[in-house]
């Protein structure tokens, strides 16, 4: 609930979903499981599952510079996969919360 305390990475939902119109560079990391996934994501989101971010994010996304926003279900997942990313020297990267409370449309 207070993970804006936490991180200055923090971004709202709707200056992400601005964003994303805008900047087609932008990548978003969805890391809930492929079953969640499979259930609806944001339009052109990747998955990389929580458990496999430090193992898988290198080789899909080798820029440490790309803007990246990250999404789980509830928020959760998402701050945890930032210190992941921070930690593998990740730079530009912004914790859009959850799935849960995107209003902006989900495809399947």
């Amino acid at each position: 609930m207070f993970n804006f305390l936490k991180s200055s990475s923090r971004m709202n939902q709707s200056e992400a979903f601005q964003m994303l119109k805008t900047d087609p560079s932008i990548l978003v990391i969805d890391v809930r499981t492929p079953e969640e996934f499979k259930e609806g994501k944001i339009a052109k989101s990747i998955n990389i599952p929580l458990d496999q971010l430090e193992s898988l994010i290198v080789k899909k996304v080798p820029d440490k510079n790309k803007k990246l926003f990250v999404i789980c279900y509830s928020g959760s997942r998402s701050a945890a996969a930032m210190r992941i990313l921070k930690h593998l020297g990740y730079t530009n990267i912004f914790d859009i919360g959850g799935i849960a409370s995107w209003s902006y449309g989900i495809t399947r």
